[in-house]
């Protein structure tokens, strides 16, 4: 079985993914919008928000971060007071369960603090927009019996891409084609399919630096060295892509 992980750079197709009866398909965040794929990875809470709110989750296996499930007799709204930088909830819909997520908005503030002093080459205002833009209080009202979310017990802390590489090994992948893997650099503009859209960074934003997903990615090939990573785009063509798994 072979194993086909999409990220959100612009080189992935727009038009059409490559699946099949003997190929396993997993996307990233809001790649929902466009596709329908065999597993969906998110780790940013408004992404989680949105996708469950569509009602994609109800009929597609989805992995979320930090997904735990609270008894229907905790009621969040006791958190409202304390919140600090906004409160997301979603509707109701007779649900009693709920999910609840968040980052709180002077702990962000002291840390970006701290990164800026220690990393003055950075643009204070394109790292302040980027770490503020998941901070906040997500409360989402779940129907935990019907819907097929899996909480993401390992790894923590990493990007989605990264992520939904270490689940396709994890499941047994031999061989995994990355698509839309583009990577970035700070000094250029963002690079993703997505941007300027709801929940993800404005249109205008630079890129990342890469240091974290590159020791992410060193970390995934360490934990699987028999499982051979194919970087679309670069090692290999889509029409080539296509060829090797019809």
């Amino acid at each position: 079985m072979k194993h086909i992980v999409y990220g959100n750079g612009e080189s992935r197709p727009t038009t059409d993914l490559i699946g099949g009866e003997w190929i396993i398909t997993w996307g990233c965040n809001a790649i929902y919008r466009d596709f329908t794929v065999d597993n969906l990875v998110s780790v940013d809470y408004n992404m989680q928000q949105e996708i469950y709110e569509s009602g994609y989750a109800m009929k597609n296996k989805c992995y979320f971060s930090d997904w735990e499930v609270l008894p229907a007799e905790f009621d969040p709204s006791s958190l409202r007071l304390n919140s600090d930088g906004g409160w997301f909830e979603t509707e109701r819909h007779g649900r009693s369960s709920c999910v609840v997520q968040g980052k709180d908005q002077n702990t962000v503030r002291q840390k970006i603090e701290e990164v800026l002093i220690y990393n003055p080459q950075l643009d204070p205002e394109d790292f302040t927009k980027k770490a503020m833009s998941n901070v906040g209080m997500y409360v989402t009202w779940v129907d935990e019996y019907n819907d097929k979310v899996v909480n993401i017990d390992y790894p923590k802390g990493w990007s989605a891409g990264n992520t939904a590489l270490y689940l396709a090994c994890k499941s047994g992948a031999e061989e995994v084609y990355m698509c839309g893997f583009d990577g970035t650099e700070y000094s250029k503009p963002l690079n993703n399919i997505y941007k300027g859209t709801k929940n993800y960074l404005p249109a205008d934003s630079r890129g990342f630096n890469t240091i974290n997903w590159d020791n992410q990615f060193r970390w995934l090939q360490r934990d699987f060295p028999k499982v051979k990573f194919i970087k679309v785009g670069t090692e290999l063509t889509y029409e080539e892509l296509y060829n090797n798994i019809r």
